[in-house]
């Protein structure tokens, strides 16, 4: 067996049998990972074969927006797990909880006789036992959520 396909055939072990056709819906990357096959998988193919790129505007051309979607880790996770979704007071700002579960979160609330806040309290305080005494700096993503909910 070529030593290719046999790092394939390691590599997409337990994914079945559509995972190990040639032209399935993987790849392994430069890196010796397991990838899908996605818009910048394409784009390197396309570059591979000498192509040219399609011109912004015509029919059939990535967006901007596609092309940096696909760029980031993950083939663009939602902001709620990335920087640019979480508050630096503490929680997630408005487009973090947009993009967790179709935006059914919401805002903190200060206000004392609120069941959300009290419920949310009791729960994170009690991970504060959790936390080892070297992560508990005050600027830890818990001890700021803490204060974004007055608890």
């Amino acid at each position: 067996m070529d030593n290719g396909k046999k790092k394939l055939m390691i590599a997409l072990k337990g994914h079945g049998r559509a995972y190990m056709k040639a032209g399935g819906r993987t790849h392994i990357t430069k890196e010796g990972n397991v990838a899908k096959k996605g818009l910048w998988y394409n784009i390197q193919q396309k570059r591979k074969r000498g192509e040219k790129m399609r011109s912004k505007g015509d029919a059939g051309a990535p967006t901007e927006k596609a092309i940096k979607r696909s760029q980031l880790k993950d083939g663009g996770s939602p902001a709620w797990t990335r920087k640019e979704g979480k508050n630096p007071k503490g929680g997630l700002n408005a487009k973090g909880r947009a993009s967790y579960t179709k935006g059914t979160l919401k805002a903190p609330s200060k206000k004392v006789g609120n069941p959300r806040r009290k419920s949310f309290c009791a729960r994170m305080t009690g991970m504060r036992k959790r936390q080892k005494p070297s992560n508990n700096t005050g600027q830890d993503r818990l001890s700021k959520s803490l204060r974004a909910w007055n608890c």
